[in-house]
Order: C-alpha cells, then structure tokens, then sequence
C-alpha cells in the first residue's frame, strides 16, 4: 500500500488562503488518483477534490469550485491543495487519499488514507 502524510494545515482567517500537501511513499505515486477529503467536528467525511493520476482530469466538490485547486506534482510523489478564499465552514481535518482508476467521490472507494491535518478558520 502506498503510504500518504499531510501537512499545511493551521489556523487562518475568513478569505485567508493556506497550501496543503500530502507527501506519499511506498509505492509509485504517479499510479494513483489522489483526492482530499475533509471531516468536521460530529460530520461525516466529504469529498472537496480529486485529480486523475494522468493530471488530465480534475473533479471538485461544489462548494469549492472556483477558490480550491488541487494538483499533483509526479516527480515529488506529492499531492497539494490549494485553498483560497478559505470559510469558516471549511474548519475540519483534512485528509488525503488514494486509489487506482478514476476519480470518486466516496470514501469507501479509496484504499488509503493519510492521518490528516488540521485546517481552522476563524469568522
């Protein structure tokens, strides 16, 4: 399995931006579609985007389109999110996850997962 570990989270203020990445190991990460899923206090785990594992395609959750890209930069073996225009609706963990084939956006689908990091935005 490969394994995956983010980083970047903290704290910002409402329309703040931060960068998240999520560094892989184990296996070849050009292999895999990846995608970042978020989990707030008493929710369940939502898909916020993914990205094919040919770079060709990108797939994002409503509520991000237009203020989040996400890409991958293969020759890293690392996954990144950027956030722009953060909310306080988007305080959660942040986690990334991996699988091969194409993009999905439920978790069951996905075979591993990064512990996750911390995003909080203040109103």
């Amino acid at each position: 399995q490969i394994q995956l570990e983010e980083s970047g989270g903290g704290w910002v203020q409402t329309g703040g931006s931060l960068r998240l990445s999520c560094s892989a190991s184990g296996r070849p990460f050009s292999g895999y579609t990846m995608a970042w899923f978020r989990q707030a206090p008493e929710k369940e785990r939502e898909f916020v985007a993914g990205i094919h594992r040919s770079e060709e395609k990108t797939r994002y959750a409503d509520f991000v389109k237009g203020r989040f890209t996400i890409s991958r930069d293969n020759a890293k073996d690392t996954l990144y999110l950027q956030m722009n225009m953060l909310k306080p609706e988007g305080t959660a963990a942040y986690y990334c996850a991996a699988r091969w084939g194409v993009i999905l956006n439920t978790t069951a689908r996905y075979e591993s997962w990064g512990q996750g990091t911390q995003v909080t935005v203040s109103s």
